[in-house]
């Protein structure tokens, strides 16, 4: 009877911790959810904050991890390789990504190694090394990984692709903060703040927040008209250049 009891309690110890898991929730806000790029814009900080929700309110002594992404749309992306070739340098090999953020920023409690396993960090893509970004190419796995090692370097450059180890704080076990710098080179489209709670290597609760970043002013007119009437665009784009070089020849000529 009592080796009965034990193996009961065994197999439901499980379902309970997945039930005390389920009552934990996330309450996230923004600093801004619409950003606007125009001539002036020189970048901007994004202040990601909320607070964790414990079932029956009850904080524990030892407050759970933190890990918020910030992702921009997705895009398919050559890279390519230049040797020097009789004298000239020229592209001789090229991989292609078929799901490169535009943008990727990670912020942690701790480093993320210490947070969760491979196979957590992989799922949930948590850390630029975890990121999936599809090679569509035949290439050995070797030239595969120079490639991607290339472009995640030139994204980091750029200020596209960025780790904070220690980007979150969590006050009193209850209220998180962390703060996230976007570039001036931010591509615009839909973007999405996820908010990953983890306890003990797993992830227990999340939650997104969309955020959407485009043009304003004359950029915007521009880039809407590039979109949706591209042949006017087209039209407009060659007589401003001619115009332009009239104008150039005609003050090259005054003097």
């Amino acid at each position: 009877m009592i080796r009965l009891l034990l193996a009961s309690l065994l197999l439901a110890s499980p379902a309970l911790a997945q039930s005390s898991n389920r009552d934990l929730g996330l309450i996230t806000e923004l600093s801004q959810t619409r950003i606007d790029i125009n001539t002036t814009f020189k970048g901007t900080e994004l202040l990601v904050f909320g607070a964790i929700q414990y079932p029956g309110g009850r904080v524990p002594d030892e407050a759970p991890d933190v890990a918020i992404v910030v992702r921009g749309p997705a895009e398919p992306v050559t890279v390519r390789k230049k040797d020097r070739v009789a004298g000239i340098w020229m592209n001789t090999d090229a991989v292609r990504f078929e799901s490169v953020p535009g943008f990727y920023a990670v912020a942690t409690t701790r480093p993320i190694a210490e947070l969760a396993d491979d196979r957590v960090t992989a799922i949930y893509e948590l850390g630029v090394s975890s990121l999936q970004l599809s090679p569509a190419s035949g290439e050995d796995e070797s030239i595969r990984a120079e490639f991607e090692r290339g472009l995640i370097a030139a994204k980091r450059r750029s200020g596209l692709f960025a780790e904070d180890p220690a980007g979150v704080t969590v006050t009193g076990a209850v209220l998180y903060q962390a703060r996230l710098q976007l570039p001036s080179a931010v591509p615009v489209g839909d973007y999405a703040a996820e908010i990953f709670l983890i306890q003990q290597g797993r992830v227990v609760a999340s939650a997104t927040v969309p955020i959407e970043i485009g043009k304003s002013g004359f950029e915007r007119w521009v880039y809407v008209m590039a979109q949706e009437n591209s042949l006017l665009y087209g039209i407009a784009a060659v007589l401003a250049a001619l115009a332009a070089g009239g104008i150039a020849a005609f003050a090259t000529r005054r003097r």
